[in-house]
């Protein structure tokens, strides 16, 4: 808390901050402060009753307060008179257990204990669609197969080039954009950096793209399945783990198999020994379960997991190793909590290098092709409720993560799970009407 952020304002000609918070669905919650009174925010908190957003908290609780963490300040690239900051959540004085921010530091905390810092990158996946939510934006990307179609990128160039200048104006230094697998879908890449910094920049990302896609008449969404013949949202995270100075990668071993240390073998272990009460955080919606567990959509592939498996440079496998001294987690979508989905990450890892968790040998196989997969693999779960009492009966992400995150992070997805289960469909009708 050592940057003024009243002199940051005055030297940055910042007029607004927004202090914001995700709340345990993701969803960006802020307030609007003149800078004039920033000084008593950074000291004092930003107040926000915290039954109004997507916490476990009722109206009977005291109030929020909003702990502005300057080290987040990210100046708004289209508007740099307003300044958004990331913020811990307290009540009472002490951070509320359940928030997301705070169950990251929580885990970051536990890594460092242990000697150990985690640096990761995400590949967060989007449509470009109509205002109305419901068609891609450009009439004219219908291939079969628009994976890098370089005239279908071109047609998006004034929006992709607006949010890449925004990127390499904050200094994230993105590297490349893409049109994806699916029609309307891109990926926009950045560089890796510390687990907290990825996750409140990822949370930054959302909103910028949001944001700058209206701003030219536009929708993005990164809903994980918005088109159910379409590649769905993933969001690939890269990870690898780090001395305590972050100067050595500790999972790069050139004579490691495919150049990894044993070290990052056993935290593979822990991810897939807990694979899958971790996809209660990993892909936390109903319509998650539409993406990895997908039929194969017109380009001929999902890309997307559909069982706990890891393999070399495969894209197949819920873990891909593409070169030493990282490896790529593919089972996440769009619609993990940026917080949430470090943490699992961590929780699962660390547990793999404290109880040294063998990950198994490597599967060089399509696991897309029927029948390829050896017996005995275990599958993902089928549905959001299936992944949700796995979680709670996790008894490892239980003790890492805190018993009050899991009890309030399972009563909220599991009022969202009700509630989807109230509504009647129109397969439903089609299907049973004459049954």
């Amino acid at each position: 808390m050592s940057q003024d952020l009243a002199k940051a304002a005055a030297d940055m000609g910042i007029r607004y901050f927004l202090i914001s918070f995700v709340d345990l669905f993701g969803v960006l919650r802020a307030k609007l402060v003149p800078a004039a009174a920033i000084g008593q925010m950074q000291r004092d908190g930003a107040a926000f009753a915290g039954f109004a957003t997507h916490l476990d908290l009722t109206p009977a609780d005291p109030d929020m307060f909003a702990m502005p963490d300057p080290t987040s300040l990210t100046q708004l690239p289209w508007k740099p008179e307003i300044g958004w900051l990331a913020a811990d959540l307290h009540i009472n004085g002490k951070p509320v257990e359940h928030a997301p921010r705070h169950v990251l530091k929580r885990q970051l905390a536990a890594a460092e204990a242990q000697g150990y810092r985690m640096k990761t990158g995400v590949e967060a996946e989007f449509f470009v669609l109509r205002p109305d939510g419901r068609t891609v934006a450009d009439d004219a990307d219908r291939q079969a197969k628009p994976c890098y179609d370089q005239t279908a990128l071109l047609r998006h160039y004034e929006l992709i080039r607006t949010i890449s200048d925004a990127m390499l104006g904050l200094g994230w230094v993105p590297y490349q954009s893409d049109h994806e697998d699916a029609n309307g879908q891109f990926e926009m890449n950045w560089t890796y950096d510390d687990a907290l910094v990825t996750a409140d920049r990822h949370v930054f990302f959302k909103f910028m793209v949001k944001e700058l896609a209206q701003q030219h008449g536009l929708r993005a969404t990164f809903m994980p399945k918005p088109f159910m013949h379409l590649t769905g949202n993933g969001c690939h995270a890269h990870v690898s783990l780090w001395d305590r100075a972050g100067e050595t990668n500790l999972f790069h071993d050139h004579q490691g198999e495919l150049g990894l240390s044993t070290l990052a073998y056993h935290f593979l272990g822990g991810i897939l020994a807990h694979a899958e009460p971790l996809t209660a955080l990993f892909t936390p919606t109903v319509n998650s379960f539409k993406r990895i567990n997908a039929s194969p959509t017109v380009s001929g592939a999902t890309w997307s997991p559909n069982a706990i498996s890891h393999g070399a440079n495969n894209r197949t496998h819920m873990v891909r190793i593409p070169e030493p001294g990282r490896f790529e987690l593919r089972l996440m979508d769009g619609a993990a909590n940026p917080y949430l989905l470090q943490a699992g990450i961590l929780a699962g890892g660390l547990d793999g290098v404290a109880q040294r968790r063998d990950p198994g040998k490597r599967l060089d196989i399509n696991m897309y092709e029927p029948g390829a997969a050896p017996s005995g693999i275990p599958r993902l779960p089928l549905n959001l409720l299936d992944a949700l009492r796995a979680f709670q009966a996790s008894t490892l992400l239980r003790e890492a993560l805190g018993a009050g995150f899991v009890d309030s992070y399972v009563k909220l997805r599991m009022a969202q799970w009700n509630d989807y289960m109230r509504h009647l469909t129109e397969w439903e009708r089609d299907h049973t009407l004459d049954a």
